[in-house]
């Protein structure tokens, strides 16, 4: 009975003292209503967005093709107002805009153009400064299967994102003369594409958005941004990459099909358009080097240099025939401003 007794008066002696560790308000809970409305790695790329707005030469090819009015991203890289886009938006510019996040429009001008790679430099002219800049960064690190991210603006100044997935790093060719050793390829694509940004999960810029491929929900292609970080002060000190031989371009228009390379068309241009092909010549030879692809036949013409005359083989109606070219550089034709 003593025992039991002296048993329940340590109890209340304990009392006191163990009633302050016990929780006296309720544990704090996440509310999703407070949550950021745009991922981490879209906050720390949209001040560095502008929207390119593009009125080209009307009466120069490129306007044929891609329209004299045009649009694209823009991604400041440097605290001077320099952004990289996509060479197609600019070309033969005659008035950029850029458009900021604040909704202010500034003019902008053509700097730089790499031709090779498909990217071109804008700069921005006023509007104050230091501007906010993206970080660059390499692709290499990227592996098949890693969630990325693309984030751009549309043509009414609204940003667009959406959460991607990287689902081939691989070498990509496309009609007019172009190939890329490694491209990035990312789904699903947004509606606005050209010239965004692919980010990696920390929000740096790990390449351009180039093109929209294949049926929906299609698959965006990004330009890897080591093309620029390697060349992005001879784009803006040169306008153009001083440090690369300039390749030879013909104005060739291919397509590849069951195994065959076929002249498909011409650039208004360039020398191919009166070099004697027909539409429908199959492509079987680059200066007595049989090909069979169109990466075959970059790979032999660009052997070369800007200015060699180029011997193509063509099969036409089962005969073989040679047709000399006297290549250009197309840089010459594509100026960046002065």
């Amino acid at each position: 009975m003593r025992a039991r007794i002296a048993t329940a008066l340590l109890a209340l002696l304990l009392l006191p003292t163990l009633a302050p560790a016990t929780p006296t308000t309720r544990e704090r809970r996440f509310d999703p209503r407070r949550a950021p409305a745009l991922p981490t790695y879209v906050q720390r790329v949209e001040p560095a967005l502008v929207g390119l707005y593009v009125t080209a030469a009307p009466d120069r090819p490129s306007s044929a093709r891609l329209g004299s009015q045009r649009f694209g991203t823009g991604v400041l890289f440097d605290a001077r107002g320099y952004a990289v886009t996509v060479s197609y938006v600019v070309l033969d510019a005659l008035r950029i805009e850029a458009r900021l996040r604040d909704g202010r429009t500034v003019p902008a001008r053509l700097a730089g153009l790499d031709l090779d790679a498909g990217l071109a430099v804008v700069k921005l002219e006023r509007g104050g400064g230091p501007w906010p800049v993206a970080e660059l960064a390499a692709s290499g690190d990227l592996r098949v299967g890693a969630v990325t991210g693309t984030a751009g603006v549309d043509e009414d100044g609204e940003l667009v994102h959406a959460t991607t997935t990287l689902t081939a790093m691989r070498r990509f060719s496309a009609f007019w003369e172009y190939m890329l050793d490694r491209a990035l390829m990312l789904t699903p694509s947004m509606p606005s594409w050209g010239g965004s940004a692919a980010l990696d999960e920390r929000g740096r810029v790990v390449g351009i958005v180039s093109l929209r491929l294949g049926e929906a929900p299609h698959v965006s292609l990004a330009i890897p941004s080591e093309k620029l970080l390697a060349v992005k002060d001879e784009l803006i000190t040169a306008g153009r990459v001083v440090s690369r031989r300039p390749r030879p371009w013909l104005g060739l228009y291919t397509a590849a099909e069951e195994g065959r390379v076929l002249v498909d068309g011409f650039n208004e241009s360039g020398p191919a358009r009166t070099a004697g092909f027909r539409k429908g010549d199959q492509i079987v030879g680059v200066n007595g080097v049989s090909v069979a692809t169109q990466e075959e036949f970059y790979e032999a013409l660009w052997r070369r240099q800007a200015g060699d005359t180029i011997e193509v083989s063509v099969r036409r109606e089962e005969r073989v025939r040679v047709i000399p070219v006297r290549s250009i550089d197309r840089h010459r034709l594509f100026r960046a401003a002065d």
